[in-house]
């Protein structure tokens, strides 16, 4: 039995995403329990994973209520980097502002429950497309900071979505999509906002970008049917038969739990 604070799984791609999660300063693989029993049972107690105080509630995956008010990694530009308000000399942290958001990121299209847009540093790819649960990818654009990926975004947005419907991802894999060619025509019907956005931003810092699909393999025997989430909050007690893995969720033939959700709750593992 394993005992420690969730954190989001970490994941491998290969010819099947191999997954493994970190449970305190533990990380147990998970892979191997398809189709076993599998159980995790929750303590009761919660430590922000940036400070470590003990809290009642979680704020945004993981935080205390304190350090979800004082972090810049919890800023509502976090969630839509158009709105980016470091250069107003507002940004909570300005050092780490700098490190995170003022690095190359990526404009990409991913094939979760349908097509949709995202952004990424440069150093997730491909861990944002595993935990979102695509099943394909391709990057778009390239740009040098966050806010510039958000505005690129943002033209996307009336063609397509920037949401995932979480329900029908966890009910099967979307039919295939040829992403290459999906960007090309998206692309050409947004002409005129990306040439009017790229002399904004100016040329040399947008990149346009024709990148090969990646193919994405969850480690998955069976569908659920019909979707249930289960809750820490409601039963501390989530076990059943381990029946796949997608994005940050296990599949149990009991339901289904978001991981990422439960970041820094305690919890027993045990197989």
């Amino acid at each position: 039995m394993l005992s420690g604070h969730l954190s989001k799984m970490r994941a491998d791609l290969g010819e099947q995403v191999e997954y493994r999660l970190p449970v305190g300063d533990e990380e147990l693989p998970l892979n191997q329990f398809l189709g076993k029993t599998l159980s995790l049972e929750f303590t009761g107690n919660i430590s922000c994973k940036h400070c470590g105080a003990k809290t009642n509630k979680s704020f945004s995956q993981g935080y205390c209520f304190p350090c979800m008010r004082s972090l810049a990694q919890c800023d509502m530009c976090i969630m839509k980097p158009e709105t980016c308000h470091y250069h107003e000399g507002t940004c909570r942290e300005p050092e780490w502002g700098e490190a995170n958001c003022f690095v190359p990121h990526f404009v990409y299209l991913s094939n979760t429950s349908g097509l949709k847009v995202g952004i990424t540093r440069h150093s997730q790819i491909p861990t944002r497309w595993i935990d979102q649960g695509a099943t394909q990818a391709t990057t778009i654009f390239k740009v040098n900071t966050r806010q510039q990926s958000g505005l690129v975004e943002v033209t996307f947005k009336d063609l397509i979505a920037d949401k995932t419907n979480w329900r029908a991802l966890l009910k099967g894999n979307a039919e295939p999509r040829d992403l290459v060619t999906e960007a090309q025509t998206l692309k050409a019907k947004l002409q005129e906002k990306l040439d009017s956005l790229v002399s904004e931003i100016g040329g040399d810092d947008i990149e346009s970008l024709t990148s090969e699909q990646v193919e994405i393999n969850y480690p998955v025997l069976e569908f659920p049917e019909k979707i249930k989430s289960h809750n820490f909050d409601k039963n501390p007690l989530v076990e059943g038969t381990l029946m796949g893995i997608k994005g940050q969720y296990l599949l149990f033939d009991t339901g289904v739990i978001n991981i990422r959700k439960f970041t820094s709750y305690e919890v027993n593992v045990s197989g």
